[in-house]
């Protein structure tokens, strides 16, 4: 058993410290605790022996080395089933409870004006020695490095009467490891980023610090265990900032379908809508209103949408909400849901209802995917197309609308599955094909999907044309103009069969593979 008689605070953030010290002094521990610290627990009334009155040492560098002491260190490190150890610390005794927390390094450079040299400023030394120190010593020492365990171990040492035995202290040690390890990650990725050669390439080694959101029903299939996760290295940002307001609990496939809808939302600021299902885009558009994009994403694959997750980029209003309940579907996600729209989707409990913070922000991290045995890392595909390359390939110019209709179209092929065909007509898709292993095989599901609205519409390939076949099966259905990256060794034949058929094609010479 730990028997605590001594406990050493030292915490910047002095949430409910006050209510805990003081349960600590009514089961008769001895409270050591540093300048800032002690100022408040003596405020309150409690008794309290400063770091420099217990080392009879002063602080040193305006406070910098001040707990980095000998009697400290030995006082947690030392190991009370060693007769060396316990002679080798002499009267000065055992420190037996650490309560640290640490400075806030994170929240200091997600601000705008943070500079280096405030950010160095907020990386705690001392703090992360004593909290290694206890862990590393838990058979004999108890580390509390959160607020939010206060509770729970005040409550043991009450029924313990001042004690916890190592079953109780390893967690905490475990938590307080885990709490150093991710603070170090975060202060290594910014540095990273703030040196010369930070935009040189891609890290020659690198760690990722995750923080487990919630638990999961199961994983793809209901056999498989799944939690979700989140990047504790960075501000929350993107799916980060999602607010359940209704619904189930949220499934593994539910959040790998908001991540999708909310790529496809990012490329637009005017009104846009994005429905996917089974992480397959089945439809997409923009619009005047948040109302017209919904209906016209929907009509694109209606029988698809059925079951599937629709995402807005704007608020939802009670209109909107009136025709999302009209049909199942499993998630609503918008920045926004107004009170009205809350009433009337109510009224379908079982919907997820969730809500992302607006507007987005880019990540800065590689995307990271997970391989049998390793992992590939890129840079995210944030490029639509360079205007110096962009160019008409084919006789015919393409007309205003239609520029404004390729340009959705290559958008929204940027998030299909490759081989990807999206028809689009009027700012809407009409048909897609994707994931298919031949680019023909693509058209073929493109043109089925969108039937007799494959005429006049407009076409996007995310990658080039190998043969001119699938030129002329969009040619013969009544498509009107074509965009794609060329690079193929017969975008000569392409290009002739375009022109034979009236088309007008623009080329970009940037492709959007998504496998």
């Amino acid at each position: 058993m730990i028997a605590i008689k001594r406990a050493l605070l030292s915490c910047y953030d002095k949430s409910g410290l006050v209510a805990f010290a003081k349960g600590l002094a009514l089961l008769g521990v001895e409270l050591l605790a540093s300048d800032g610290t002690a100022k408040l627990l003596k405020e309150n009334g409690l008794h309290v022996v400063t770091v420099e009155e217990f080392t009879a040492s002063p602080q040193l560098l305006d406070g910098r080395v001040k707990t980095l002491h000998p009697k400290i260190h030995a006082g947690i490190l030392a190991r009370r089933d060693d007769p060396a150890h316990m002679r080798s610390i002499g009267s000065s005794g055992t420190i037996d409870l650490v309560v640290v927390n640490l400075y806030p390094f994170e929240q200091t450079v997600s601000r705008k004006e943070a500079s280096v040299s405030k950010a160095l400023e907020q990386i705690d030394i001392g703090g992360v020695a004593l909290l290694r120190a206890a862990a590393k010593n838990h058979a004999h020492v108890v580390v509390v490095s959160d607020p939010q365990q206060y509770g729970g171990v005040l409550e043991a040492l009450q029924s313990g009467k001042g004690t916890l035995d190592e079953e109780q202290s390893r967690p905490l040690a475990v938590a307080a490891f885990s709490l150093t390890s991710a603070y170090d990650h975060r202060i290594s990725t910014y540095l990273k980023g703030t040196g010369s050669d930070s935009e040189k390439g891609l890290p020659a080694e690198c760690s990722l610090s995750l923080i487990k959101r919630q638990d999961l029903r199961y994983g793809e299939n209901p056999h498989q265990r799944g939690a979700w996760y989140v990047n504790q290295a960075e501000a929350p940002l993107g799916m980060g900032t999602l607010h359940q307001i209704q619904g189930k609990e949220l499934s593994y496939n539910n959040i790998l379908d908001i991540d999708a809808a909310l790529r496809c939302l990012a490329e637009f600021s005017n009104p846009c809508c994005a429905i996917v299902k089974h992480h397959s885009q089945c439809g997409m558009a923009t619009a005047a209103t948040v109302e017209e994009t919904y209906e016209r994403a929907f009509a694109c694959d209606a029988e698809s949408a059925f079951g599937g997750i629709v995402g807005l980029n704007r608020p939802v209003n009670a209109a909107l909400a009136a025709r999302l309940t009209a049909t199942f579907l499993e998630v609503v996600m918008a920045p926004v849901i107004e009170p009205a729209a809350l009433a009337v989707l109510a009224k379908k409990p079982n919907m997820r209802v969730v809500t992302i913070d607006w507007p987005l922000i880019a990540s800065s991290q590689w995307e990271w995917r997970q391989l049998f045995g390793s992992w590939v890392a890129q840079e995210p595909d944030r490029v639509s197309w360079v205007e110096r390359t962009l160019r008409v390939a084919t006789q015919r110019v393409p007309t205003p609308q239609e520029r404004s209709d390729l340009t959705f179209a290559w958008l929204a092929a940027k998030h299909v599955k490759s081989n990807g065909i999206v028809l689009v007509k009027e700012g809407a898709t009409v048909g897609i094909g994707q994931g298919q292993p031949s680019r023909v095989g693509s058209v073929r599901l493109a043109l089925d999907k969108a039937g007799q609205r494959a005429s006049g519409a407009v076409a996007a390939s995310d990658g080039f044309f190998p043969f001119a076949d699938s030129v002329e099966l969009l040619a013969k259905a009544g498509v009107a103009a074509l965009i794609q990256p060329g690079g193929s060794i017969r975008d000569a034949e392409v290009i002739a069969a375009a022109n034979k058929a009236g088309l007008a094609m623009w080329i970009t010479e940037i492709r959007h593979f998504r496998h």
